[in-house]
């Protein structure tokens, strides 16, 4: 099937325009609707028609032809744009399908997304084919393109070579490139990935900065590089900062960084009163942050801050629509943009009575309609793990002279050993655990230890990783190897194991990275998996985020790699990785 090269053919605009000649009846007319006129900055009465997935028509008119048509009356309606995520990771155990089926209830009916999942463990065309068939559910699904793998593993030269960079930085649902985890190198002389910014600049294509912590100097360097966007600002003096060397600034409020509140007292403190170069985002977060909204929640944040409420809605639609160069698409309510638009009780609640997405109801009176056709995941590759290899007591032998040590949800420092590495069962009476990075095609193994993830915890296995390789954790091997065995028989997922039992499971049948189920579904695993993980010491905010960054070296200062130990603050490998 050849690739529709535009949002919409020849034949299907001069329909539209045929509406507004009175020839074609519109598929919805919102009758006397208050609504959000971004270009006026104003709140407007107007009618709103649409046909199809279109908005063909705002203003006083109403059109001649109505029989085919459904007629709303929404003179108690709030009407504003459908809300634009921005910066979305959707493989945080939940999948694309799911996440966007999930928000669009919430009102967010666009997402700007990570393609990091599907360049690691899919084929070019396999990635593809995924990506042009989420184009048919009713959210709007953009991308992004990684320049590096955000770890040392195998093999980086060939997934991320030029041939394959340049041809998703091509791809027309591609809005940018990064985000810029692996900057460092491009600081050190990394010419390539110099190369592939100035391409996606040539193609009008932004490009998303991953900057923590960065110094002023250090931004002002990137943006010469060529950054337009970062979202790594945890005060509002950061936010200032990055506005003052000319970025835009993604403000977060995410399971591992909820800033939003604090970032915009410190931001009324400073003085800003213009919200212009500000976007909102979640930050892929887990699945059980989502259980109060997403983007929704955020611009309600903001509107509680006595930020203006026209201010809070366009941090959530027109502003990441402009930046993004998508804005005779989306972001605004205009003849011509897509038909994505949240229906309000009251302009100071964000989240939606009912949400029309491409022209479709996603929720309407109370009811959800079941908008969102399934996609058959097999067709992508994206099927259950299949392990050929048992793990073996061999494979949990450790002589490590320095294990890892987590300092908070992500943050891992490294620490002197002193137990005794040679037991099969370590004390209840600290909290350091078996450590253990094995290859998922039983290749090679790196094994250490973990202080401070937990006390009680007899064995977790997780095929939930930055790689997609597979973590074990634990104080017992015995159980380690019976929650790896479980963790096999599922086809991939995470498993808590306890005195030869199996005392949680959150199966992952997407290629061990992803669930099939529903958010909501999903939703009631994690927190399954989060309270039984408590009860064995985990005393931090978001284990979902441990586990998956480990292996992730765009976080200080030590990882668990398929190379091995690697120290991020100097770049080196300290142990390499054992073949098995």
């Amino acid at each position: 099937m050849l690739e529709q090269r535009y949002r919409w053919k020849n034949r299907q605009i001069r329909e539209h325009v045929s509406v507004l000649e009175g020839k074609t009846s519109p598929t919805i007319l919102l009758k006397n609707a208050l609504y959000l006129n971004q270009a006026l900055r104003q709140w407007i009465r107007g009618n709103i028609w649409i046909y199809q997935d279109r908005i063909v028509y705002v203003g006083n008119q109403l059109p001649e032809c109505v029989e085919d048509c459904e007629i709303v009356d929404c003179t108690n309606e709030i009407i504003v744009p459908g809300y634009i995520e921005p910066h979305s990771h959707p493989f945080q155990l939940y999948n694309p399908h799911s996440i966007a089926e999930y928000a669009a209830k919430t009102g967010t009916t666009a997402l700007i997304n990570d393609n990091m999942a599907i360049i690691l463990h899919l084929n070019k065309k396999e990635a593809f084919s995924l990506m042009r068939d989420l184009r048919s559910i009713p959210s709007a699904m953009f991308w992004w393109c990684r320049f590096d793998a955000q770890s040392e593993i195998m093999h980086e030269e060939e997934i991320f070579s030029h041939s394959n960079v340049k041809s998703w930085l091509e791809h027309d649902a591609v809005l940018q490139g990064g985000e810029l985890s692996g900057w460092p190198k491009l600081l050190d002389g990394d010419d390539m990935m110099l190369h592939w910014i100035q391409e996606a600049k040539r193609m009008r294509k932004q490009i998303e900065g991953h900057f923590p912590g960065a110094s002023e100097k250090t931004l002002a360097k990137m943006m010469l590089f060529g950054a337009d966007c970062d979202h790594e600002a945890t005060s509002g003096e950061e936010v200032y900062d990055r506005l003052m060397q000319g970025y835009m600034a993604t403000l977060r409020h995410s399971s591992i960084r909820p800033d939003l509140p604090n970032i915009l007292d410190e931001l009324k403190r400073l003085g800003v009163q213009a919200y212009d170069k500000l976007m909102l985002t979640n930050d892929g977060s887990s699945a059980s942050f989502y259980k109060d909204g997403m983007i929704d929640r955020m611009i309600k944040i903001a509107i509680d801050k006595d930020i203006p409420p026209i201010d809070a809605y366009n941090m959530g639609t027109i502003n990441v629509a402009r930046y993004y160069h998508i804005e005779h698409l989306h972001g605004s309510i205009a003849t011509g943009r897509v038909a994505n638009l949240n229906f309000l009780s009251d302009i100071k609640n964000p989240t939606p009575t009912a949400v029309l997405a491409k022209g479709k109801w996603i929720k309407k009176e109370g009811k959800e309609y079941q908008a969102f056709t399934p996609l058959n995941w097999d067709e992508y590759n994206l099927k259950p793990l299949k392990l050929d290899w048992d793990l073996t007591y061999d494979d949990l032998q450790f002589s490590m002279p320095f294990g890892i040590k987590m300092e908070d949800s992500v943050i891992t420092k490294p620490y002197s050993i002193s137990i005794d590495s040679l037991d099969d069962m370590l004390s209840f009476d600290h909290d350091e655990c078996f450590f253990v990075l094995i290859d998922k095609n039983g290749n090679w193994r790196i094994n250490t230890f973990l202080k401070g993830f937990a006390n009680k915890l007899s064995a977790l296995a997780s095929s939930f990783s930055s790689t997609g390789d597979i973590i074990l954790i634990g104080k017992s091997k015995a159980d380690i190897i019976c929650a790896f065995n479980r963790m096999k028989e599922l086809g991939g997922g995470i498993v808590l194991a306890e005195n030869g039992q199996i005392v949680s499971e959150l199966p992952l049948p997407l290629h061990g990275i992803m669930s099939d189920l529903s958010v909501e579904e999903l939703m009631g695993q994690e927190q399954n998996l989060q309270e039984e993980l408590k009860k064995r010491g985990y005393s931090f905010s978001d284990p979902i985020h441990s586990l998956q960054f480990f292996s992730a070296t765009h976080l200080p200062y030590i990882r668990i790699t398929p190379r091995g130990m690697y120290d991020v603050m100097n770049k080196t490998v300290l142990f390499p990785s054992i073949m098995r």
